[in-house]
């Protein structure tokens, strides 16, 4: 029965898309850059998920995902990090402010801009909030989950080494115990396992496709995935868990 009612409040979650508060905002950076995000807001007091790309990609990655979320009770918050490009029509515009200020663009530059969304996302509701990474942001999402008093809860898309041997995720993240929710490509996922030796495993929930090959990053979870259902329905149980 339990399943049953998993599996229908996620067809209609998937399926019925209500109307919601979007609307664009900047703030600063650490270092003062000017930082475009969209807000996506049901009630002000509920918590936040804060949404952080791939490489390459916007803060469009969650124009899709950010609708469904928004129906589990969290408003959300998805970031332009200076590190990225254009996903779905939608440019970055923190990466584009970078690179006209001459300021750097690898992945580890992107953390500072991380850090105050997250701080923007905790001050508008006063909650601990939960963050979103996918790729290398997964794997900084990992890094700021073991550091930063205000997240409450991880949820991670093809998190992996990729920076260098000073940020070695796997050795960094050691004994994380907030709840973490992982997912991967069936390719990936040996190679991801791997990242979470050392943390706390009564907190850990790690996923792969069992139907499918699956894809990289938070894209999964977009409607037109071959496996989106799967990896929705195993994100949807994670947040049951941690209500």
């Amino acid at each position: 029965m339990y399943m049953k009612k998993i599996l229908l409040f996620l067809v209609l979650n998937i399926i019925i898309m209500g109307a919601t508060a979007q609307k664009t905002i900047t703030f600063p950076s650490l270092d003062g850059l000017t930082i475009t995000a969209d807000l996506y807001e049901s009630k002000k007091a509920d918590p936040f998920i804060v949404l952080f790309h791939q490489a390459r990609f916007s803060r469009g990655e969650y124009k899709e995902t950010a609708e469904k979320l928004l129906k589990l009770g969290y408003n959300c918050l998805a970031v332009d990090l200076r590190s990225g490009g254009e996903v779905n029509y939608v440019k970055n515009k923190t990466a584009e402010a970078a690179l006209s200020k001459g300021l750097p663009t690898e992945f580890m530059d992107a953390k500072q801009d991380m850090e105050a969304a997250i701080d923007y996302a905790y001050k508008q509701s006063k909650k601990p909030v939960i963050i979103f990474g996918s790729s290398y942001s997964a794997s900084l999402s990992l890094l700021l989950a073991k550091e930063n008093k205000h997240i409450n809860a991880v949820i991670v898309f093809s998190p992996g080494e990729y920076f260098d041997k000073e940020n070695m995720i796997r050795d960094t993240i050691k004994g994380l115990s907030k709840p973490i929710f992982a997912a991967s490509s069936a390719t990936e996922y040996p190679y991801m396992k791997e990242l979470f030796t050392k943390v706390d495993q009564n907190n850990l929930t790690l996923f792969c496709p069992s139907k499918g090959k699956g894809d990289h990053g938070s894209k999964v979870l977009w409607s037109g995935g071959a496996d989106n259902s799967e990896y929705w329905l195993s994100l949807m149980m994670f947040f049951n868990q941690i209500k």
